[in-house]
């Protein structure tokens, strides 16, 4: 258990162990977006594919954020 003042070393591996989930998440909105863009616009498949890729995309940046800000936290620098 952490000291009245200090973080747990738990907080850091709490945000990690959420990683996928947010990177599935991210992929599923992106290619939802594209999907309805597509059906709106008549551009099938072209929309679609793009959503997916920018899901992907946001995905690994907040993959990467993450492991960053958990690194960050377990070696105490700021």
């Amino acid at each position: 258990m952490a000291q009245p003042g200090q973080k747990s070393p738990w907080s850091p591996l709490a945000e990690l162990s959420s990683i996928g989930i947010a990177m599935v998440l991210a992929t599923v909105i992106g290619l939802v977006g594209g999907y309805y863009a597509d059906l709106w616009l008549g551009t099938k498949p072209w929309l679609l594919l793009a959503g997916l890729g920018f899901g992907i995309v946001a995905g690994f940046v907040m993959f990467f954020r993450s492991v960053n800000r958990a690194n960050r936290e377990l070696n105490g620098c700021k």
